[in-house]
């Protein structure tokens, strides 16, 4: 496994949070990329509910189901459909070693030196 590390950060360039996604391929497009981080996300939401809070995409009433005693699954689909939306609608846009990606097919080299920032406009939400 290859692992690429990711770097959300405000327009100004200040760092929000880093996290770290593992592929088998050398090669992944941004479809891959971004479907991937979002899977690794609701994981991560299954066992630490707060933590998806400051995902890519903010599941609808996150508020609401944050207070419930056993709160309902994400539905991961929806939010790799709003998340890939969002993207093709510039609500977020990705640089790769400073570059941005701007199509969904594009490639990206899977190393540890491959530099990923995620850049949000505005706040994503669905799901």
């Amino acid at each position: 496994m290859k692992s690429i590390s990711i770097k959300d950060e405000t327009s100004s360039g200040k760092i929000l949070r880093k996290i770290s996604l593992q592929f088998e391929a050398e090669y992944i497009t941004v479809k891959e990329l971004i479907a991937t981080r979002i899977q690794v996300e609701v994981e991560n939401y299954d066992n630490n509910l707060e933590s998806y809070a400051s995902g890519l995409v903010m599941p609808t009433n996150l508020e609401g189901r944050l207070n419930e005693k056993q709160p309902p699954k994400i539905d991961i689909e929806k939010q790799i459909y709003t998340a890939l939306d969002a993207f093709k609608k510039n609500g977020f846009f990705i640089l790769v070693d400073d570059e941005q990606v701007e199509e969904l097919n594009q490639k990206i080299l899977v190393d540890e030196s491959t530099l990923v920032s995620f850049i949000k406009l505005t706040p994503l939400v669905g799901g």
